[in-house]
């Protein structure tokens, strides 16, 4: 490989961790603390009176009707009625977001109680949703008594008992796989059982593989394969950030996969990572591309709300005060989100700080 190519690959982790490494935690100075403290009125910048910030919610309910919908599912399933949670997935057709998110819906209930999904597995067996609720079940199960510390934090019994119990998540998606071959809902099973089970970087990839040819945009799938690529799974910062800058550059107009580098971001961030000297330019422009593309996203789109939080909370760190702003302005008075819900003073306290801050460097 051409040795500027691959130097330009490494100075885009190395340009994420320098620019966390500068912004992470750093104060304002005190001469904007001051100016926050004394002068800064939020509605002179187009943002909510401070007195309006609601730190219950991330952003505005989009759908009044979704949690009754999702009552109704429950309440029949509990009812041992699987009819309507089948009916359920079904309606979201080949939006296969939307049809995952159903699909969590379904875990939850059968968490609590699963008689209903196998009736619904005896009723259906070749039903891929009824399959691949019931692998991620299993998955959830297992993740449960590992918990989600370090490996070397987790006791020699619960990580033998995790390990045991993978290779039947395993099973059942690669069955529920072959009951729906166009449904990629199992394939994101195996992604997430695929990092416990320690795949190899070529095994993985061909799950991934497999995924893409189904939905090559998939949201949640995404996520999942960024958590194997990145430092403290099966990568390191290169293959992360050289796997969220590609799905990124791949992602259609309307699409919420454009926040994956926001999600790479944090994932730097909380281990405080540090290292080099160069490259913030890199990060901006790729801040300035996610915001670009995350316009194209409709606001009724579930999940938009929370990266426009990431995204103002990133531009701030790198020092793109009028970007991050714009983003406050979107987000109106919605503050229980992260990173401000994560914060000792209170969601409501961090983020009417984070936006003082935001006011105090876009004055000029």
């Amino acid at each position: 490989m051409n040795l500027v190519l691959v130097l330009l690959m490494l100075l885009v982790p190395l340009g994420v961790v320098v620019y966390l490494a500068r912004t992470k935690g750093k104060p304002a100075g005190p001469r904007a603390e001051r100016w926050i403290r004394t002068q800064y009125d939020p509605a002179a910048f187009g943002l909510v009176p401070r007195e309006q910030l609601d730190p219950s919610r991330g952003g505005p309910v989009l759908d009044p009707d979704a949690r009754a919908r999702a009552q109704e599912v429950a309440d029949a399933a509990w009812d041992g009625d699987w009819r309507v949670a089948a009916a359920y997935c079904e309606a979201a057709g080949r939006d296969w977001d939307e049809r995952w998110s159903r699909i969590e819906l379904l875990i939850q209930i059968a968490e609590s109680d699963d008689r209903w999904l196998n009736d619904w597995r005896g009723a259906q067996p070749d039903n891929g949703d009824a399959g691949t609720v019931y692998a991620q079940v299993l998955l959830h199960r297992a993740w449960e008594i590992r918990g989600t510390e370090y490996a070397n934090k987790v006791p020699a019994e619960r990580m033998r008992q995790f390990k045991e119990m993978l290779p039947a998540a395993m099973a059942a998606a690669q069955q529920a796989a072959d009951r729906a071959p166009h449904d990629p809902g199992p394939w994101v099973v195996m992604v997430t059982a695929a990092r416990g089970m320690q795949y190899s970087h070529s095994q993985f990839a061909e799950l991934w593989r497999n995924l893409q040819l189904r939905a090559p945009h998939h949201g949640p799938a995404h996520w999942q394969a960024l958590q194997y690529w990145c430092d403290k799974w099966f990568g390191s910062d290169t293959l992360m950030f050289d796997f969220a800058v590609r799905a990124v550059g791949t992602s259609p107009a309307g699409s919420t996969l454009a926040g994956l580098y926001l999600h790479a971001l944090d994932e730097v961030e909380k281990r405080g990572g540090r290292r080099g000297t160069r490259a913030d330019k890199h990060v901006k422009a790729r801040l300035e591309d996610v915001a670009r593309r995350l316009d194209t996203v409709p606001e009724t789109r579930e999940g938009l709300a929370r990266l426009r939080h990431k995204l103002a909370h990133h531009l701030l760190a790198a020092g793109m005060d009028r970007e991050a702003l714009e983003q406050f302005r979107r987000i109106g008075p919605y503050c229980g989100a992260a990173p401000w819900s994560q914060d000792d003073a209170g969601a409501s306290a961090a983020f009417d700080h984070a936006r003082g801050r935001a006011a105090y460097g876009s004055r000029a």
